[in-house]
This record gives structure tokens, sequence and C-alpha cells, in this order.
């Protein structure tokens, strides 16, 4: 089965029309080149990926900034359709570890270069950037599922466990980066370690 990644994943919404558009190419391009390379490609590099014209990018866009954040937030559904699971008869333990089993698959591949929402906030270090705002609200989007199955599993803080939860999840993906190697299953151990200290069991 092919597996989504984090770049891929704004490539959702254009494959599903024969044509796409201008904005299509111009946000599909983002999302690969600073996934792959990072926040500081430049205008140039970014419109002949896509093949389109600074000045046709500056019609739709006031700024690379500007693209940067509408690639993440385009991104952002498949992305968290990919690791979230949909509504199922499982215990919310087991849909909180199939999360963290997604991230064990993503960082086993060869292109993976960590969660696209944390690597753009390092990279840019300005919290009031607009690409960064758009990455924290995708984050807040994983900690408000984390807290809602913790809830429906009777945890006593559901909100901390929630945070300890999207911390493990965000310096699994680190780890692997700077590793340049998979976990070895090291994200589902810790996840397993803190449902377990909640008294989240299998039921």
């Amino acid at each position: 089965m092919t597996q989504a990644t984090p770049a891929a994943a704004s490539t959702t919404a254009a494959s599903s029309t024969t044509t796409p558009t201008t904005r299509d190419r111009l946000l599909d391009a983002a999302a690969g080149l600073f996934y792959r390379e990072g926040v500081g490609i430049g205008v140039e590099a970014l419109c002949r990926e896509a093949g389109v014209s600074k000045r046709s990018m500056y019609q739709l866009f006031g700024s690379k900034d500007e693209v940067l954040a509408a690639s993440l937030e385009r991104s952002a559904p498949a992305h968290q359709a990919f690791l979230v699971p949909g509504a199922d008869e499982r215990p919310p333990r087991a849909r909180i570890l199939h999360v963290f089993e997604r991230l064990e698959q993503l960082a086993d591949r060869p292109d993976f270069r960590g969660c696209p929402f944390v690597s753009v906030s390092a990279e840019l270090k300005a919290p009031d950037h607009p690409a960064s705002l758009v990455a924290r609200r995708c984050k807040d989007t994983l900690t408000a599922f984390f807290q809602e199955e913790a809830e429906r599993a009777g945890a006593d803080d559901p909100a901390l466990l929630a945070r300890q939860l999207t911390v493990t999840f965000d310096g699994s993906g680190v780890r692997a980066v700077m590793q340049g190697r998979g976990l070895d299953g090291l994200a589902v151990t810790m996840a397993r370690t803190l449902l377990d200290a909640a008294g989240i069991g299998d039921r």
C-alpha cells in the first residue's frame, strides 16, 4: 500500500482535477521544495519548480511568506487524515497508538524530513509569522485529538496527557531526522508508557 508523506499530502486536491491551476502548481511546488530544502528557497526557484512566472505568483500571493502559509494550510487535511484515524470501534488507546504507528511508517521512508509543521516553525523562529500560525493550528488539532481520546478513556488529566503525547510525537520525528534512520518502535513504546502511566488500557 502506498503511504502518504508530509510533502506529498498537499497534492491531493490538485490531483483530483485534470488540469491543475496556477495556484495548485505553486502550492504543490512550495510544499515539496520547502519540505525538502527548507524555507530559504527563493522565489525564482519556487516559480521554476512550479512552471509559472514570478508575475503570476505575485498576482496570486503578496509574498513568498503567503505562499508558504497557504501551502501548509492546503497540506494539513491530508496530513491529518493519514495520521489520525477516522471514526471506528477501537478503544482510545488503540486510536492514539495508531498515530504513533503512522509516524513510525513515515520515519522509515528515505524522504522523511520530520513533521512539516515543526520544521517550518523551527526554521522561521518567528511565532507570529503567518506560516508559524498555520503550523501551530495544525499541531493544536493533533493535541485536541489526543485530549478527546484521553477524555473518552477517563484519564485524570486529559489535557496534560494530550500535551505529553504531542511532545512525544514531535520529539520522535526530530530524533528520526537527526539520526537519519527510522524509530524502530521507539515512538510507539514511549506513547504506550504514557498511556500506561495514565491508566489507559486496551478497553
